[in-house]
């Protein structure tokens, strides 16, 4: 197998030729160090590249794979991850200047059973400062850039999760999302990215942003890929309160779920009422593929989602400034000025304006469950409505113009972050810029099979997904 054949690998599939004795654990950490060598000038998407751990790694990877130790469904991938995930002892620079130098005191669950699974982490990624930016910029380590283009964003917060995954330079990546930084890297860098039902993964050992908006996930190739890190990563963990009891289901045998008869809602409000036709052209194609699969469209409302975007905003921000407050006042000149000056805004948000939006949360939920699920099992929409800005285009600084380019890029994405909900972002096709384009399907509340089991039947249809930029 050659190093472009290795490379183009998903991450399930590469499992299986190791697992087959077709490929070392060790020829595929090689190969993708030196991919990860060949594309950082371009894209800037690593903090850190520790290749000589990683490949001692691999070699006792090799060596249990030989005498039948098989670790887990990942044994030998390479990963790397957001720079925010916490590996006791090390460094977690969280895209910040204020963290370069304090190593974390535990490993943080998600990085702990992917270890427990075979997984190997060979880097940290690049991403917004403190996860706060969904254009993916960061003014402390160079902002990260598109492997489809490099003048153009990756989306953040997981910027460097997007970008690396699209260029073939790492096999998966985590990723965070309290806002769209999962899915909106996912879209702009042509990704699969699952931002699960909040509470469904542990966040033990991640930056907190947003403690009762944060999720963690995968972004990746495939859909495939995305059930079988989830599988890993899921369950309750006694380390993370929030994290629910439920028991997880097989998203791996998900995937071979029919989707003849599911009912996908299409909305009627919110989602398209400022998109380009371009976007129009791609969510209405991708639709037609689910119906040549036996599925069945129905229009849907989903009524009040700009009241659910704004209540996100007050509660994002406010946790944010809560979260920074004794930083800001002690370090304020280690901060961007653009994330100084949004998390200024934070403080600035009154208490009851903060518990009123937290109120609303509950009723907001069911109100949309009512009017979406009682008609459709899942809702399909765009992951964002315009094609991929430039970076150019979106380096406004604290300009006054600020909110309102940060605002659109997550407009679509943020009143499913407030409603808890899982969504999965799926390659779907490019824009007349050559850039890709997602949609993201919503489900019901801990109905990710669902969600997996379409996505995974859209991709056996297309082959939007291995599709590689030219870098």
């Amino acid at each position: 197998m050659t190093q472009a054949e290795l490379l183009a690998l998903s991450a399930t599939g590469l499992a299986a030729q190791i697992r087959a004795g077709r490929v070392r654990c060790v020829q595929a950490m090689e190969a993708v160090l030196a991919r990860a060598g060949e594309i950082q000038p371009r894209v800037n998407g690593f903090i850190r590249i520790d290749a000589d751990r990683a490949l001692g790694a691999a070699h006792a990877a090799d060596r249990d794979a030989a005498a039948g130790r098989w670790r887990g469904p990942l044994h030998g991938v390479p990963m790397a991850h957001k720079d925010m995930y916490y590996r006791a002892g090390e460094i977690s620079t969280c895209g910040s200047k204020i963290l370069r130098e304090r190593p974390a005191p535990r490993t943080a669950s998600a990085l702990a059973r992917l270890d427990a699974a075979g997984a190997i982490q060979f880097a940290t990624l690049n991403m917004s400062e403190f996860a706060f930016n969904p254009a993916g910029h960061n003014w402390h380590f160079g902002h990260c850039r598109n492997a489809w283009h490099p003048d153009y964003i990756t989306g953040g917060s997981s910027s460097g999760s997007g970008t690396t995954v699209a260029a073939r330079a790492n096999f998966a990546a985590l990723g965070s999302d309290t806002g769209g930084s999962i899915r909106l890297p996912a879209s702009f860098c042509g990704t699969v990215g699952i931002m699960a039902t909040y509470g469904r993964v542990s966040r033990a050992g991640a930056m907190p942003l947003s403690h009762s908006l944060d999720r963690v996930g995968p972004l990746a190739r495939s859909v495939e890929d995305a059930a079988q890190i989830l599988a890993v990563i899921a369950g309750t963990d006694p380390d993370d309160p929030t994290c629910e009891t439920a028991p997880v289901p097989d998203f791996v045998a998900a995937l071979k779920q029919s989707i003849k008869g599911l009912r996908i809602g299409r909305p009627t409000s919110y989602f398209y009422e400022n998109a380009d036709a371009g976007i129009i052209e791609r969510m209405d194609a991708s639709l037609e593929v689910f119906r040549n699969l036996g599925a069945v469209v129905v229009d849907v409302d989903p009524r009040d989602l700009a009241t659910a975007s704004a209540a996100w905003s007050i509660v994002a921000a406010s946790e944010a400034a809560a979260l920074h407050s004794n930083w800001l006042s002690q370090r304020p000149q280690d901060y961007s000025e653009q994330l100084r000056t949004r998390l200024a805004q934070g403080l600035a948000i009154p208490a009851a304006a903060y518990v009123n939006a937290q109120r609303l949360r509950g009723p907001a939920l069911r109100a949309f469950c009512d009017a979406v699920f009682s008609k459709c099992d899942v809702l399909h929409a765009p992951t964002v409505d315009f094609a991929t800005p430039t970076i150019a285009e979106t380096e406004v600084g604290d300009s006054p113009e600020m909110m309102v380019v940060l605002g659109r890029i997550t407009r679509l994405t943020r009143p499913i972050s407030f409603l808890g909900l899982p969504a999965l972002a799926v390659p779907a096709g490019f824009l007349p810029n050559g850039l890709p384009t997602a949609m993201q399907l919503v489900g019901r509340p801990f109905d990710e099979s669902t969600l997996f089991a379409l996505g995974h039947a859209y991709q056996g249809a297309t082959d939007w997904q291995l599709r590689a930029p030219a870098i």
